[in-house]
């Protein structure tokens, strides 16, 4: 079993971290102080063609695996950009995943382009206040018109609505079933019209620059060819998603681990106490040794998902490890 990068994987590696290595640590703190999208990292990935990593090639993308994806995102969070950069990224790729899937021949040639050149940015609507996790509870409803659709409920932790031009909004359809509860589901991806939709950002103690919202939708007018793979399916189109997303996810925060120890282990070669660097105390050092080896056994754990999801292989038990609980 061979555990090294391919050349191309090294390409990859190299080229994200010489892109983030341009926007040091005082760039994303300004960013997250200010409250403000980081346009100009988002623009340099953009023109590299990495926002189109997992798009396939006839619409314009990559055509590239989850493998790929992740250690592109893993490079960025390591940079010490965080989630605040690898979120930045990580909405042009992961959101679109429905519709490289099941959307229609012509929504993919009308939007996946703009997507994979940084040009056309997305909001994501799912989550809802009173649904929690349980997303067969959402209370959000498209209900049929003359034509198409018309959708009324409300969103929360909406991802890049300040900024967003469509979302793929997640309704209910037809009522919830307690036998076939994820049935009656529906994905749209439309206009995100403030004429129909209040915006409302969400105050949090972190990763300020990509914006959080609660979307207030009010009589949304919704076309038939809007609509996301089949009626009433829209909960398992989003499935084919939510696996190798969670692998990225989980290879940027260990990105942010490897930062954090690499500025921890920097420290302790500096900062002098009686005469002798602090890193030569077994308590300084046993605990950056134990983050080390978390992080590359997590690693390990991460790489061997990516691999098993574009191979073609179940990767729902790597892809979702339960944290073993204490007695």
């Amino acid at each position: 079993m061979d555990f090294r990068l391919s050349p191309m994987h090294e390409q990859i590696r190299q080229a994200a971290a010489r892109l983030a290595a341009d926007f040091p640590l005082a760039y994303w703190r300004q960013k997250d102080k200010d409250e403000e999208y980081p346009w100009a990292f988002v623009r340099a990935f953009a023109d590299g063609g990495w926002m189109g990593t997992i798009i396939p090639e006839r619409y314009g993308g990559m055509g590239l695996g989850i493998f790929e994806a992740a250690l592109l995102l893993h490079e960025i969070a390591a940079s010490g950009a965080g989630m605040s950069g690898a979120s930045a990224v990580h909405f042009y790729m992961f959101p679109p995943s429905p519709i490289v899937h099941h959307g229609s021949e012509g929504m993919k040639q009308q939007y996946l382009p703009e997507i994979a050149q940084g040009k056309l940015l997305m909001a994501f609507g799912v989550t809802e206040p009173n649904a929690g996790s349980d997303t067969s509870r959402i209370e959000t409803k498209a209900e049929r018109t003359a034509g198409g659709w018309v959708v009324n409920g409300q969103k929360v932790w909406t991802t890049n609505a300040q900024n967003a031009s469509k979302i793929l909004l997640l309704a209910r359809t037809s009522p919830r079933r307690e036998d076939r509860p994820l049935d009656g589901m529906t994905l749209f991806f439309t206009d995100l019209d403030r004429t129909h939709c209040h915006v409302r950002r969400i105050d949090k103690l972190g990763r300020a620059a990509i914006d959080s919202n609660e979307v207030f939708i009010e009589d949304l007018p919704v076309c038939d060819d809007e609509v996301v793979g089949e009626v009433g399916r829209g909960f398992y189109h989003l499935l084919s998603g939510l696996n190798p997303e969670r692998i990225v996810l989980a290879a940027e925060a260990i990105g942010i681990g490897r930062c954090a120890l690499r500025i921890a282990s920097q420290y302790a070669k500096e900062r002098r106490v009686f005469g002798r660097p602090i890193g030569q105390n077994q308590a300084i050092a046993h605990p950056l040794a134990k983050a080390w080896a978390a992080l590359e056994s997590a690693e390990l754990l991460v790489w061997k998902a990516a691999w098993l999801f574009d191979n073609g292989h179940p990767c729902a038990k790597e892809a979702n490890p339960n944290r073993p609980t204490s007695s």
